[in-house]
């Protein structure tokens, strides 16, 4: 895991946005080996019910900053306490076809039990970074998209879990700076845009 480059890496900014919104990627040792902390969002949620995410959400007028917003979402969703998370940088802001910018920061986490809150998450789901690089366990397909023209879809499948989406997109990039993983060059398929989702 190098972390250094997660360091280093000198983030592109999303900055005409009219809605902000900050995550936390907290990557946890798990038995001398690196694993990723995602949650699964409560399925009442009127976005994204049911996906696969990190600990994160808009910003609050109290938020001093977005990686204030990162921490607090994660003691909130998970209890997961500030002190005890090492913040080592930050990913490409995106945006979500809700309409939001969101700023992923990367953080080492402990590798303890975490509570989810009933009002957001649904599961909290710890998943091994050998098996998100496993070339088996990925795959991704070319679609148009409504809004935002020809995309790329990324699926990660792990332990019956399916990330994909906003976080699928973030996971590319997390899993190139931290580890010799490479997002293959091509696709797997190409799709229509009504096409059913792999998940």
């Amino acid at each position: 895991m190098d972390f250094e480059r997660v360091r280093r890496h000198d983030p592109v900014e999303v900055t005409d946005a009219e809605r902000r919104a900050a995550v936390l990627a907290p990557i946890v040792d798990r038995g001398g080996a690196p694993h990723v902390l995602f949650t699964k969002r409560a399925d009442h949620l009127g976005s994204h019910p049911g996906q696969m995410s990190f600990p994160g959400g808009g910003v609050e007028s109290g938020d001093a900053d977005l990686t204030t917003t990162a921490l607090r979402e994660a003691r909130e969703e998970i209890g997961l306490r500030s002190e005890e998370v090492d913040v080592v940088g930050r990913l490409d802001d995106i945006r979500t076809v809700s309409e939001y910018a969101v700023s992923p920061f990367v953080g080492t986490a402990p590798d303890r039990e975490y509570v989810p809150s009933d009002d957001e998450v649904a599961e909290i789901a710890i998943l091994p970074v050998s098996e998100l690089t496993a070339r088996a366990n990925y795959e991704s397909e070319r679609r148009d998209h409504p809004h935002y023209g020809e995309i790329r879809l990324h699926f990660f499948h792990v332990d019956g879990y399916t990330v994909w989406g906003a976080t699928g997109r973030m996971l590319v990039q997390l899993l190139e700076l931290l580890t010799d993983w490479e997002m293959p060059a091509e696709v797997d398929r190409v799709v229509d845009p009504d096409a059913d989702l792999p998940v």
